[in-house]
């Protein structure tokens, strides 16, 4: 069976480029026993995958330049080698950017589409979700009438980290690009107060007031100045959820900031960096709780979904320059 293909082309210096991405048609082999053929149908783009176009030593291995990019996928099965999947079960799987790709039955899950949109298993019900869970529940452990600060608020992780806060009683800041964003944030998906930072002169002054008690929790997914303003106006034994730090992703040195460990060690604060895998133990627990509040309407999500498989690496690029909404999608 012929399909197409995306693979690295080539590894990107600073920000990356459709260069760096080419198709490739290729023939997918017969069936073996235990293997499932699929069609692919939501494709996810995450920030962490710039890191994987790097050479570099990290808890991802690197894509390999001429192999295909991989990520999270939901797809239909077309045909089954195995007993536990039938054709016309949608599945979850790390799967190729590849319009059909051959996946061994171990490596899916199968998921309910008839329950919520296929992409919410790549969204508030897959990674975004489980690592905006943890990063709230078990290291910012926020308190009724605390406050919580989220950087990257309106994308997938931080609109989902910002209502899970809500349920703990807290006061709630997001920090996102635009005032279309910042609207999003407080009447959609109850963030009690919204900041631009591209519109803001002073963001350091702006976060200490509308944080007039300080900041309790800091949710990071963005790293650079912005975290910089936010220690600022950190309370003593704050918490900080080192999640991302997407606005250094494209960089080719380090920048210099202000020296925060003296800030930290000051204010007795816990700083802790982490990934999704490190809870892999605890999934079903985070799965199972999201799912609820899903259901129960406690929490809500919102997709930015782009057409068609050509337009994979544009989705991809368009995560850097801010042009998502919660998760970002590809439809194939």
């Amino acid at each position: 069976m012929k399909t197409r293909q995306f693979v690295l082309a080539s590894r990107p210096s600073g920000f990356p480029s459709r260069d760096n991405f080419r198709i490739e048609d290729i023939v997918l082999n017969e069936l073996k026993n235990n293997e499932i053929l699929l069609k692919s149908c939501f494709i996810s783009v995450d920030p962490y995958m710039r890191g994987r176009m790097n050479d570099v030593k990290s808890y991802a291995a690197s894509f390999e330049v001429d192999q295909p990019i991989k990520g999270g996928v939901v797809a239909k099965v077309v045909e089954s080698k195995d007993k536990s999947f039938q054709a016309g079960d949608s599945v979850f799987g790390m799967l190729p950017w590849a319009e059909y790709s051959i996946e061994k039955a171990e490596n899916l899950r199968k998921v309910d589409t008839n329950i919520v949109s296929p992409g919410y298993y790549l969204g508030i019900l897959g990674m975004p979700g489980l690592t905006a869970y943890f990063g709230i529940m078990d290291i910012g452990k926020p308190k009724s009438g605390e406050t919580v600060v989220i950087s990257g608020a309106a994308g997938a992780v931080g609109i989902v980290a910002g209502q899970i806060a809500k349920t703990q009683g807290a006061r709630v800041v997001g920090i996102t690009g635009s005032d279309d964003k910042c609207k999003l944030l407080k009447e959609k998906f109850g963030f009690d107060e919204a900041l631009n930072y591209k519109d803001s002169k002073n963001l350091r002054k702006a976060i200490s007031e509308v944080c007039p008690k300080g900041v309790d929790v800091y949710y990071d997914n963005v790293g650079g100045e912005i975290t910089d303003t936010v220690i600022a106006n950190l309370n003593f034994h704050a918490r900080i959820a080192l999640c991302g730090q997407i606005s250094l992703y494209n960089s080719t040195r380090v920048p210099m900031g202000p020296a925060i460990l003296p800030m930290l060690l000051t204010r007795s604060v816990k700083l802790q960096g982490f990934i999704v895998s490190n809870y892999a133990d605890r999934f079903g627990e985070a799965f199972a709780q999201l799912t609820l509040w899903v259901k129960d309407g406690t929490l809500k999500y919102t997709e930015t979904i782009i057409d068609g498989f050509d337009n994979l690496p544009d989705a991809f690029l368009g995560l850097f320059a801010g042009k998502n909404q919660g998760k970002m999608l590809v439809k194939i």
